[in-house]
């Protein structure tokens, strides 16, 4: 149900507490005594692991809480900030020190409650890194903030989250210009969050509503040096049909097209186009090479409990910078559904790691769209062996860095051929068909130059906290859009 990939190549994954016993036992012996809890309230089963995607394995990780629907994030630190949940968890805080694989960090639940109960709500890392914003949630039309900002801090009412319908888990992302973009249901704002004043009131997107339980998805494509890192786009694409959800028709036909706009313009609205299939639920990942990957959902349908049927198989490619008509790709396929409850997450070999879906209440292992256990690996046609002698591998580069750093980062090489770039990709927290906190930097860099047995270039940093708020990013080098593996390196302010 969520999942966050941590810059020590494991990944956090969370389900809901009250779903009743998993299949994976808390360690030890361990019982978790929970008197608030629905279904078990002395529970020795786990509800949240941590993975290694490389050899699979998988360690018990204890919650005290329920966070179904919950939200998170990574603070500069590399600890996971995840907030609000279900009934005793709804105004709850927990915090996760990442740790190697062989390591024994775990969940600790903070004293501090959150102003308000955050039921699908979406949070975003700001510009010191120390400190997100949490927006919205079911019945809630505010964010707020943690850490508070002074004492006694409550939450802030925004009109764009408030009304009927299809508005939870809005769209959440940090733009260049320093201001908040929110979009909920068709319609979103730009919001000084330091003030609290909506600066600018966009266009309504045509078509349907976009956000759960109509489960469109989200990207802001990569922020480009070629721009001067002033152009934040955004892309929307997907979601159930008007009226799906409030009506339970649930044979609607998913939306097939997205909307494309420049949220740091003046003025302007949405260039629409269409995706090759039509798809709910999916997840819209920002790849190493700049590319956007769309994954995982439906057909028709939205989410709910047993509300989604034709399973979209088929990832689709989004180049952005492709010309019109020629930006999309049909890629394998999978033989595993991945409709509602599903994730999706970018690793730093350039996988994607796919997890989840479950249509039903509770565990429920036969009959349609059955609770889904198996994790899949997606790799896409750039990690195939074809093209292994293109691909760059780094050697060198800094394990930090500082605004407008110029370093080095030094690569081999099988064939030199194309340009060479670098790409710099935050590590999102994935639910419900949006990765919240999730950001894609194209950087400057210089022509590579022969050192010793292989290549060196020039890469210059990203010129501030708004672009790239404190935390570990996986950067990558990418010669011809074939991107290297990734390495972590933390961006300091």
């Amino acid at each position: 149900m969520h999942a966050a990939a941590t810059h020590y190549n494991t990944l956090i994954m969370l389900d809901r507490t009250n779903t009743g016993p998993s299949q994976i036992r808390l360690a030890g012996g361990k019982c978790r005594n929970q008197p608030l809890e629905r279904i078990l309230k002395n529970d020795c089963w786990a509800h949240s692991v941590m993975m290694n995607p490389v050899s699979g394995a998988v360690r018990p990780l204890t919650v005290q809480t329920d966070t179904w629907c919950s939200s998170g994030q990574f603070f500069d630190n590399g600890m996971m900030v995840q907030t609000g949940g279900d009934f005793e968890g709804l105004r709850k805080i927990r915090t996760l020190k990442p740790c190697p694989p062989e390591g024994n960090c775990d969940w600790m639940e903070l004293a501090e409650p959150l102003a308000k109960g955050r039921w699908y709500a979406s949070n975003q890392l700001l510009q010191t890194g120390t400190r997100q914003i949490i927006v919205g949630g079911r019945n809630e039309p505010t964010y707020e903030f943690y850490p508070k900002r002074r004492a006694g801090e409550g939450a802030y009412y925004l009109s764009v989250l408030d009304g009927c319908c299809d508005n939870l888990y809005p769209f959440v992302f940090l733009l260049p210009n320093k201001l908040l973009f929110i979009f909920a249901n068709k319609d979103s704002v730009s919001l000084n969050w330091e003030t609290g004043k909506v600066v600018r009131k966009f266009p309504t997107i045509p078509g349907n509503p976009r956000n759960y339980p109509s489960a469109g998805s989200a990207v802001m494509l990569p922020v480009s040096y070629t721009t001067g890192f002033t152009r934040g786009e955004i892309m929307v694409c997907g979601g159930a049909a008007n009226g799906a959800s409030r009506t339970n028709n649930v044979g609607a036909a998913c939306s097939n097209n997205c909307g494309r706009i420049v949220a740091t313009a003046a003025a302007g609205g949405w260039a629409m186009e269409n995706m090759p299939i039509r798809r709910c639920m999916g997840d819209m990942i920002n790849m190493p090479n700049g590319e956007v990957l769309i994954i995982n959902g439906a057909m028709n349908g939205f989410q709910g409990w047993g509300k989604a049927s034709n399973a979209v198989l088929n990832p689709v490619n989004y180049n952005p910078n492709a010309a019109a008509g020629r930006r999309f790709a049909m890629w394998a396929k999978t033989g595993i559904p991945r409709v509602y409850h599903s994730t999706a997450s970018l690793l730093a070999d350039g996988r994607v790691i796919v997890a989840g879906s479950n249509t039903h209440q509770f565990y429920t292992y036969t009959g349609a769209f059955p609770t889904e256990l198996r994790v899949e690996a997606f790799s896409p046609p750039y990690l195939g062996a074809n093209y292994n002698a293109y691909r760059p591998a780094i050697t060198g580069a800094p394990i930090a860095l500082k605004y407008n750093q110029v370093f080095t980062m030094a690569f081999t090489v099988g064939v030199r051929r194309g340009a060479v770039t670098v790409y710099q990709n935050s590590a999102p927290f994935t639910t419900h068909s949006f990765s919240q906190g999730q950001r894609s930097l194209h950087l400057k860099t210089s022509v590579p130059v022969r050192a010793g047995a292989g290549w060196s270039m020039q890469v210059t940093a990203a010129p501030n906290n708004s672009l790239a708020p404190p935390a570990w990013y996986i950067f990558f080098c990418v010669q011809n859009g074939i991107p290297s593996k990734g390495k972590w390196i933390k961006q300091n302010n």
